[in-house]
């Protein structure tokens, strides 16, 4: 169950260094810049999609006692 949350967490600091680099590429190189933004939207996707199956995951186990 760790490794989920470690994985989201992982795609959610991917989303904010693509963030940062598309700002840093954006007048410098315009299409490096959009890809850095595909990246980002594609990471805060995948962490979301994440979140939303440990949970589902974690409301269908019987609880630990």
């Amino acid at each position: 169950m760790k490794s989920y949350r470690i994985s989201e967490i992982i795609y959610w600091i991917i989303s904010v260094l693509s963030i940062y680099q598309t700002f840093a590429q954006w007048s410098i190189n315009r299409q490096k810049a959009y890809i850095f933004l595909g990246f980002s939207l594609l990471s805060v996707f995948m962490a979301l999609f994440r979140r939303h199956f440990r949970k589902k995951f974690e409301n269908r186990r019987p609880p630990e006692s």
